[in-house]
Parts: structure tokens; sequence; C-alpha cells
């Protein structure tokens, strides 16, 4: 069922059988094939070919086990992540600022503070994340942000609010790197992006539901002694608790523990990812200092991370600072109007999220997406700054999420499809987000008092970024093609001669057979 050849070509140099060397082949009483994923072999060749061809059916049935089992679970998490990180934004326009007697650059000051801890924390607790498990670590990442969101509520000065939100970057800072490397144990590479969508989609939605639940927050009078923007915080921090608690038990780790899987589709499920794992022995192995810095120091993991730091000053600077942009655009509309009028740009934002990298998954292209994606920011920012008119300036509010928002699955699913080695993708996924959140932090110095009503050094940024994102974004593209032709020439056989398990599988993306995706 789970497969519907296997090919058994003998190794050139050796005369080995495939299935012998690489891997085997069992026959259960049936006499169905029944896919064996043995510890220690290989499912490629040296060449980079997978040695097994997958029955389409078995994978579409076991994919579509996977979607409903694992993804709905990690969006709703993200999802309250999200909305517990930027909510700020929302509290702010409800009376946080005049409460707390925030002055000046104090506001941005407090959104920084959240960037220092969330970018320190954002390698270590990828690693964390694959040394404990995904299954655990990351509803108890949830649990404790939840907490942290909830204690907002009870801040009373500008000291305590940074604490709070270094506190909060602390927790929050293993959940998008964590995620993106938990999927990519159960998906292909071709389907990470999707996947990755349906979870990264929270982020403009939570824009969107985070507007209309911040409005019908502050319709209640009180919450015992809570009055209005510190009724965000509580409410959807006891929220966040709640999933965090189901979490625990709803989480499944990996396949290999899947209770809803056969053990034929347990083993479908390891093969069909460790066939595209040119020179791996184990889907998750050990950790390696030497597969930790293949991860980091993979050019096209440094291209897309700088790429990634350019587009969440935009991202971030959304969620932040949209309130408040929709605030000088509709400035006599009553605060719960002004709240409700973030949600339709991030409704238009969601569905590029999850259009872009459908396509991806379909085409299995990543790069080209980065390209068509900037020219929609960069045309979102020009009317901003050529315009005062309000629905010229509205208009823009769409268009700025429609190509910003999509580069969360795409980024995180083109490092996951260019490094072989599960060490090297949990920290390469890492590096990503790291990278991403430093454009966060510059995000909240974007939009300054001073530069208010029209922002012009705020908009002006983030046509610059978007800019660069799209000459970086085809150079990286060009880059991959030309090394691919480089890598054509390469003598496989010559460069492996010689060559051990164990140092063939540390080469990672440096392995003569392997190839750039892009």
């Amino acid at each position: 069922m789970g497969v519907d050849t296997v090919h058994t070509t003998a190794s050139e140099d050796s005369g080995i059988g495939a299935s012998e060397k690489y891997g085997s082949v069992a026959k259960v009483e049936d006499n169905s094939t029944h896919l064996a994923a043995v510890r220690g072999h290989v499912a490629t060749d040296r060449y980079g070919n997978a040695l097994i061809d997958f029955d389409p059916a078995a994978e579409r049935k076991l994919r579509l086990k996977i979607d409903f089992m694992i993804v709905p679970t990690v969006s709703l998490l993200y999802l309250f992540c999200f909305i517990d990180r930027a909510n700020v934004g929302n509290a702010k326009i409800a009376g946080l600022e005049k409460d707390l007697k925030l002055k000046g650059y104090d506001y941005n000051a407090v959104l920084s503070v959240f960037y220092i801890s969330y970018i320190l924390f954002e390698i270590p607790s990828n690693i964390l994340c694959k040394k404990i498990g995904p299954g655990w670590f990351l509803p108890g990442l949830t649990l404790l942000f939840g907490i942290s969101s909830l204690g907002t509520a009870f801040v009373h000065n500008f000291s305590q609010a940074c604490g709070v939100r270094f506190v909060l970057g602390i927790f929050e800072a293993g959940m998008l790197p964590g995620i993106a490397y938990y999927l990519s144990r159960w998906y292909r590479r071709s389907e990470l992006a999707f996947r990755l969508s349906l979870y990264i989609v929270m982020a403009p939605l939570a824009g969107a539901f985070g507007g209309l639940l911040a409005s019908a927050i502050l319709t209640l009078p009180h919450i015992g002694s809570l009055k209005s923007w510190r009724m965000i915080f509580f409410v959807e921090g006891v929220i966040t608790i709640g999933l965090a608690l189901i979490a625990f038990f709803t989480l499944t780790d990996r396949p290999a523990t899947a209770k809803w899987l056969t053990q034929e589709e347990k083993d479908l499920a390891i093969a069909r990812v460790k066939s595209e794992r040119v020179g791996t022995t184990e889907v998750l192995d050990k950790l390696d200092k030497k597969k930790l810095l293949r991860g980091i120091f993979n050019p096209v993991t440094l291209g897309t991370a700088f790429i990634f730091l350019l587009n969440n000053i935009t991202v971030q600077g959304l969620a932040f600072f949209a309130p408040t942009i929709v605030k000088t655009i509709y400035p006599h509309a009553t605060v719960v109007s002004q709240q409700l009028h973030t949600v339709p740009p991030y409704v238009v934002g969601a569905f590029f999220t999850v259009l872009f990298p459908f396509l991806s998954w379909r085409f299995d292209k990543r790069q080209i997406f980065f390209v068509i994606s900037a020219p929609l920011m960069m045309i979102g920012y020009i009317m901003f700054l050529a315009s005062t008119k309000a629905h010229v300036r509205y208009a823009a509010a769409f268009l700025i999420p429609a190509g910003a928002f999509s580069f969360g699955a795409l980024c995180t699913a083109q490092v996951s499809a260019n490094v072989v080695t599960d060490t090297a993708r949990a920290s390469a996924i890492g590096t990503v987000v790291m990278f991403g959140n430093v454009g966060g932090l510059i995000s909240t110095w974007a939009f300054l008092p001073f530069d208010g009503p029209n922002y012009h050094i705020g908009n002006g940024l983030n046509l610059a970024t978007s800019s660069m994102t799209l000459i970086m974004s085809i150079l990286m593209l060009l880059y991959m093609k030309s090394n691919n032709g480089k890598r054509d020439k390469i003598n496989v056989d010559a460069e492996l001669a010689g060559k051990d398990s164990k140092e063939l599988e540390d080469l990672d993306w440096t392995h003569p057979a392997f190839r750039w995706r892009p």
C-alpha cells in the first residue's frame, strides 16, 4: 500500500544491491509490500536519487490525515502567539499610553524590549525544541507566553510594561521556528510551504481577529477590577492558557509516536521524508555541531534570512502600528470603528499568505514567489508617499499585506528545502527567524510620533526594504541556478571516495550530489 516499486539497481562501484546497502523492504504475511524504515540506512543513492517510489494514492491519504491531525493545533497556537504579541497595538489606542503615562518614545521602547529577548532566544529555543521534542516544547511555550500576556493586564508603569514584554519575548521566540521545524518532520519539501502558510496565515488573521476581539472586549464595562485595555490582555491571555493545556494532549511529537497512524503509515511517513535527504541515515539525527553550523552558514539560509529581516520590518510594523495608521486615515471615527477598519486589509493579506505557498506547493518553487510578492509592497508604499487622500491610503493598506505576509511561509520553507539533515534544518530555520526579528526590532522605530500623521520616514523605509527584497530575491535565484550548473560538472564518485556514512551525513548541502531547490 505504502510503496509502489523499489529501486534495486546495483551500486556501480561495489556491486552491492541498493536495497541491501541503503535500506530494506520486508514482505508481510499478506504479501503486500511493507516499507521498513530501517535505522542506519540511507534512502537515496550517492547521486541523491530516491531508492523508493511511493504509491501516490497512499501518500495522498497519509498527507490528508496529517493535515487534519497536525495543522489545526499548531495554527491555533500561533494565532494566539501573534495576538498576544500584537494586542499592544490595540491597547495603545484604547488608553494604554495614557494610563501608563508613556511619553515620547516610551511606546516604541516597550515594543523594542520584546524583540531583544525574542532575538537572543531564537536559535537556542529551536535547538531546545529538537532536544525536548515539539510535542511537549510547543505547548509548554504557549502556556508560558499566555501567562506573560495575562500579566500585562496588571502593569502600572513603563518599567513593569518593559519587564513583562521582555519575558513574553523569551517564550514567544521558539514558536515560529519551532512550528516550522516541527512540520518539516512530517512533510516533503514541496508540501511544506503550503502547510507552513496554514499556520503563518494566523498572523494576518490575528490582526483581523485581534481587532474584532479587542472591539468586542472593549464593549464590556469591566472584568472584576480590570477596565478598558487591561481586559484585552486578560481575556486573550486566559484563552491562550486554555489552548496550551489542550495542546499537551493533542500535539503528536513525530510520526513514530503517532497513535492515529498505522504502523505502515508511520513507515511511509518516515521514509518519504527520508527519501529527499541525500546521505542521511536517520530522519531525526542527534545534535551535532558540524551540522548545526552547516545550517546556519548555508548561503541560501543567510540570503533568505536577510530577505526575511527586510520583510519583517513591514510585517511587524503593520502588527504594531496598523491601528495607529488607520487612525490617521480616519481620525474622526470612533475607537471601535478604527479597530474594525484594520480587519479587511488583514483578510486580504491572509488570502495571499495561503495563495502563494499553495502555488509554491503545486510548482515546487519558492524563490519566484519572493520576486512576485515584493512589487505589491513597493506599490503600496509609493501610494502612501504620493497621496494624502484617505481612499488611496486605505487601498494601499490592502496591497502591503498582500505582498508581505506570504514571506513567513516561503522563507522558512525555502531554507528547509535547501539543507539536508534534521539538525541543520533546526538551526537554519532558527537563523532565518532570528534575522527576521531583527527586522521586527527595527520596525518598532519605523513609525515615530514626530513623523505623524503622514509618516514619511516609516513609509520611505518600508519602500526601501521592499525594493531591496526584490533585488535580493532575483540575485539569489540567479546564484542557485548558476551554482547548480557548477555542481553538475562535479565527479560525485571521486568526491565521495573513502568517506564513511558519518562523514557523508556531515556534508549536508556541501554533498556533491546536492542541488539547490529554488
